[in-house]
């Protein structure tokens, strides 16, 4: 009992010097966000802010919310360490935590590539919701005119960029231009990738290398570009949206897997180095979601039988998660500067079973390769998702996942 005393005085202790300089932090940011905004505004808006300073004002109302918020589990911890209630002590450092680390992300500009369609568009209108300015990129020029048609309509400022981020140049192009609108960048989103299903015998080196173009290096680009930038500052957010591929090596799927296991890895070097310097990295790790990605998504080998498969799993309800649902996820971890979120449960699931038992878990997965279809087709052609329709994938057990297809653009591409 006296150790839990011990214990949660000195967390209460860390906690009174993390509250005050995240109190403090936040209001020096919003008291310099004031002065910016004026200057970028026409002269009528910037007369209407002159009535008052709303950051200044939100940056105290806030100090003083995370006061009251310390105070009571200051209370609730003094409780803890004076009766040995080690559930309370923990509960109590949980809220205290959670005030010091979630931030509000209005007025923040957010760049989030691959927002086209699918989870970085849901991502992109949740952002929105949350009062975000808005920066997307994608490399189909029609999917991000709509994107951004889209995202204005629902009263958002947004700057649609076409940009392939496996391309350096692009990507710092890209870059100073959201620096040249904005000003600064306070969250970005890595979000871009590109799927090949089917058996390895039907993957090709070309399609190694464009996984990891995209996926990997596409990250690692946008991050190198925008990083100097936060450091600059002391602060800023960046998620990487991985996979459940990033984490178990799922069959009929290596080049996507391999890609997102670097990612996985760079995503967790950076929280680790980076956090120190003010700047959160937070690696979010999807299973399956219902986007209707897997229309656009590439099949090769037997592709009518990988893509039933695939489009039937991406399609149903308690396997996939729902786009919006996960968006929200991702931005709550955002704001919370979570180290890892993992979203789904079968994905939950998934990496504790495979943490746990590495050797079964492979076995297993193994079995699952035996039942997978055979490359009947001895070429390495790909097909588009669309293109690879058969009766399975007609019938109504596709239906949820066309649904979400014509919600998040998914219109389908060539």
């Amino acid at each position: 009992m006296r150790a839990g005393r011990l214990i949660a005085v000195a967390i209460l202790t860390w906690m009174v010097t993390e509250l005050e300089q995240s109190a403090t932090e936040q209001a020096s940011t919003d008291e310099n966000r004031f002065r910016v905004v004026p200057r970028l505004l026409p002269h009528s808006s910037a007369r209407h802010l002159s009535y008052g300073n709303p950051y200044k004002e939100g940056a105290m109302a806030r100090k003083r919310n995370l006061s009251w918020t310390f105070a009571a589990g200051a209370a609730a911890l003094g409780a803890a360490a004076v009766t040995g209630a080690g559930l309370l002590a923990g509960a109590a450092g949980k809220a205290i935590w959670d005030a010091i680390a979630t931030v509000p992300l209005s007025g923040k500009v957010v760049l989030i590539t691959g927002a086209s369609r699918g989870l970085g568009l849901a991502m992109a209108e949740e952002c929105a919701r949350q009062g975000c300015r808005l920066a997307i990129c994608g490399r189909d020029q029609q999917s991000l005119d709509r994107a951004q048609e889209e995202l204005r309509r629902a009263g958002a400022e947004v700057l649609a960029l076409r940009c392939d981020v496996g391309k350096r140049s692009e990507v710092e192009a890209m870059v100073e231009t959201v620096l040249a609108q904005y000003g600064g960048i306070d969250v970005l989103i890595n979000n871009a990738g590109t799927i090949v299903v089917g058996p390895l015998s039907a993957q090709t080196p070309e399609d190694f290398e464009e996984a990891m173009n995209v996926t990997f290096w596409g990250a690692v680009h946008t991050t190198l570009s925008v990083l100097p930038h936060m450091l600059a500052r002391r602060r800023g957010r960046i998620a990487n949206i991985t996979s459940i591929g990033g984490k178990i090596a799922v069959p009929h799927m290596l080049p996507y897997t391999a890609a997102k296991f670097a990612l996985v890895g760079f995503s967790e070097g950076l929280t680790a180095e980076l956090a120190s310097q003010g700047v959160h990295v937070t690696t979010v790790v999807p299973g399956l979601m219902r986007t209707g990605s897997h229309l656009n998504a590439y099949f090769k080998g037997n592709n009518r039988a990988e893509y039933a498969w695939f489009g039937i799993s991406a399609s149903t309800p308690f396997l996939a998660m729902d786009a919006s649902r996960a968006a929200k996820r991702v931005v709550q971890a955002i704001r919370r500067g979570e180290a890892e979120v993992v979203l789904g449960l079968p994905a939950k699931i998934a990496v504790f079973a495979h943490d746990l038992s590495p050797e079964v878990a492979v076995r297993v997965l193994s079995a699952a390769n035996r039942l997978m279809p055979s490359a009947s087709d001895p070429s390495t052609d790909r097909h588009r998702g669309h293109m690879s329709e058969s009766a399975p994938t007609k019938s109504p057990l596709t239906a949820f996942g066309k649904r979400a297809a014509k919600r998040w653009n998914q219109e389908r591409l060539a």
